[in-house]
């Protein structure tokens, strides 16, 4: 399929919202968590590159969130990308999807590992208030903390979310978390070993919150992970 940009928004540093529509469906069905390959000819190369779907299901359309990679070749032809251009996109495809018969869950999150969680988070909390949902949320800068105001937003929304931020990199005026993401692991998930602990960020995060998860005990069928490189 084609989809064709509609709009693209720097939301922090060298990282920036997509909002694509597909002209030639009426519906684009996907689960929240899903992701979409991008394929296009890049300087006569044809590149294709997986990433995940930053929203909810909405009619034809689907958003993503991208940072800029220097010396990669298709997020610098996305960023140049006006509204109107198109690309092609195949999809959806993955298993990185809330389970069924939801469970109390943990969330973890480094840069732009946060989008497929925007896409889960609000359609589960909008039909589920019995179980408890926790997202840790890892960046160096506080202006990297991307959708920020939304996730505040569902936590004063819904009692049985909480939102947890930390900044490896904070400005003295910073009076929240800090450190990475695992060293709130321990904190986030208690004494408890019966929680479903979804990752997603880049290979190293994510191997090493498995490594302390099967340290604690978890088992293979509780962690469920997404890898970005």
């Amino acid at each position: 399929m084609r989809a064709t940009l509609l709009e693209s928004r720097e939301i922090a540093p060298l990282i920036r919202h997509f909002a694509f529509e597909l002209p030639e469906v009426d519906r684009f069905s996907f689960i929240p968590g899903q992701w979409v390959s991008i394929e296009e000819a890049v300087d006569g190369e044809a590149i294709t590159r997986a990433y995940s779907i930053a929203s909810p299901p909405d009619g034809n359309r689907f958003e993503l969130c991208l940072n800029r990679v220097e010396d990669g070749h298709m997020s610098p032809h996305l960023f140049r990308l006006h509204p109107g251009d198109t690309v092609d996109v195949r999809g959806p495809f993955g298993t990185f999807t809330f389970r069924d018969a939801p469970k109390d869950s943990v969330l973890v999150a480094t840069g732009t590992g946060i989008a497929p969680f925007r896409a889960m988070l609000a359609p589960r909390l909008a039909v589920d208030s019995e179980h408890q949902i926790k997202l840790v949320f890892g960046v160096r800068y506080e202006h990297s903390l991307l959708y920020r105001e939304e996730f505040e937003a569902l936590e004063s929304q819904h009692f049985n979310f909480r939102f947890w931020p930390t900044l490896t990199r904070p400005a003295p005026a910073w009076t929240g978390r800090t450190g990475r993401v695992q060293q709130h692991l321990a904190e986030a998930i208690g004494p408890r070993r019966d929680l479903d602990v979804y990752i997603c960020g880049l290979r190293e995060m994510v191997d090493e919150v498995r490594a302390l998860l099967k340290g604690l005990g978890f088992e293979r069928k509780q962690i469920i992970y997404e890898k970005y490189d």
